[in-house]
């Protein structure tokens, strides 16, 4: 045997690396096990390199769940102010973007660095390339694990594996096997924050488009979320298509308004009796790309001058550009989705610990969970809060 800890962190992302710094703080003896070469793969590419590590705005209602109130008790016992005053002390330089995103100005690294010196400071170990073979409770409690170096045993065992997103940074889906074992429900999963794809009749006709982004309002049922949209080689995409996708599903429709701030119709109009004799084409490429402007006005088969349309024309037009239905086909699927929707019920855990209510000692955080936030550094603040009310129990 390897040895005996309190805690063994099975996963050193950054839910399972806030969770060993606060078990650490505790006077907790703490290992990390992790298959990886290195820790926190997956902040590393966040944010372009540049990891937005948290949302000031991070709130339940910012969280995907088939309980959304699960959420609230690890989110209020650690905010992002908290996560934040841990940034300023160690020196990392940040900045706010849109709607409340923070980011490092200079890289991803600096978070990682900052949470592997937490670590070191609070004690806890860091196994890195060890494979994890088996989880068995042990008689009389605690945990005994079978890995690459030999077996661990500790009195709690914290599951921060992560899900099945990006299996080339490692992703496996290990938690959900783990779950299985001792008999707990897991939610359906599925891609979250993942570009949509389309069926290559439409796509053909876009492919034209392919490379151009515009703003837009992207809408599913009541849930609508405004930002950028981005037309690829696959389908679509841009932050306001990842949004949507965690609420869409397959065989559904989405509706696009390109422009939203806009009234196309009113400026198609106004563009007709200031002067007439230009084309709807050239009118639009003042508000939109001339490629999209082109597309949809031979979409409409409209052709001739401004003069020429009437207003049923006109709004057929506007509703074409800012009423669009759109079916995806589908998604591009775990290889790009940026999180995993669904995961361990959360019906089976205390939420102000995370513990497995029927499994002394048991603990599932991060993205494991049936908890995903939107795009935007909530699932960064879900690991934050979540692997630290965990620490604080385990």
């Amino acid at each position: 045997m390897v040895g005996r800890y309190n805690v063994i962190v099975l996963g050193a992302g950054a839910a399972g690396m806030m969770c060993a710094i606060r078990a650490g703080q505790r006077g907790r003896s703490v290992a990390v096990l992790d298959h990886a070469a290195a820790p926190g793969e997956k902040i590393r590419i966040s944010g372009g390199g540049r990891c937005n590590f948290t949302n000031i705005h991070a709130g339940p209602k910012n969280f995907v769940s088939a309980n959304p109130h699960f959420a609230i008790s690890a989110l209020a016992r650690f905010t992002p102010r908290d996560f934040l005053a841990m940034v300023e002390r160690h020196g990392i330089a940040w900045h706010e973007k849109t709607l409340g995103q923070l980011f490092c100005d200079n890289s991803a690294k600096d978070i990682i660095r900052m949470l592997t010196d937490e670590m070191r400071a609070a004690g806890a170990q860091l196994w890195l390339r060890t494979e994890t073979g088996g989880v068995e409770q042990i008689a009389g409690g605690g945990y005994r694990i079978s890995t690459s170096e030999g077996t661990f045993e500790a009195s709690s065992l914290v599951m921060a594996t992560g899900g099945k997103s990006i299996p080339k940074m490692g992703a496996t889906g290990f938690a959900y096997r783990i779950a299985e074992q001792f008999g707990l429900p897991v939610v359906e999963t599925r891609p979250g924050l993942v570009p949509l794809t389309l069926d290559p009749q439409l796509l053909q006709r876009l492919a034209p488009l392919s490379g151009i982004a515009a703003p837009a309002e992207i809408r599913h049922g009541k849930t609508a979320f405004r930002e950028a949209l981005l037309f690829t080689h696959r389908g679509l995409s841009g932050p306001a298509i990842l949004q949507i996708s965690s609420y869409w599903r397959e065989g559904e429709e989405i509706t696009v308004t390109i422009e939203p701030d806009v009234d196309v119709l009113a400026l198609l109009k106004k563009a007709k009796q200031a002067n007439g004799r230009q084309s709807a084409q050239t009118a639009l490429a003042e508000l939109l790309p001339k490629r999209l402007a082109q597309h949809f006005v031979e979409a409409e088969g409209m052709s001739g001058n401004l003069a020429d349309q009437s207003d049923k024309r006109l709004q057929q037009l506007g509703a074409a550009i800012q009423s669009w239905p759109v079916k995806p086909s589908g998604s591009e699927g775990y290889r790009t989705a940026e999180v995993t929707l669904g995961g361990i019920d959360t019906t089976c855990l205390d939420s102000r610990t995370m513990q497995v209510k029927a499994a002394p000692g048991l603990f599932f955080i991060g993205e494991c969970v049936d908890v995903t936030g939107w795009l935007g550094g909530y699932n960064f603040q879900w690991a934050w809060a979540s692997g630290h009310v965990a620490g604080e129990a385990a």
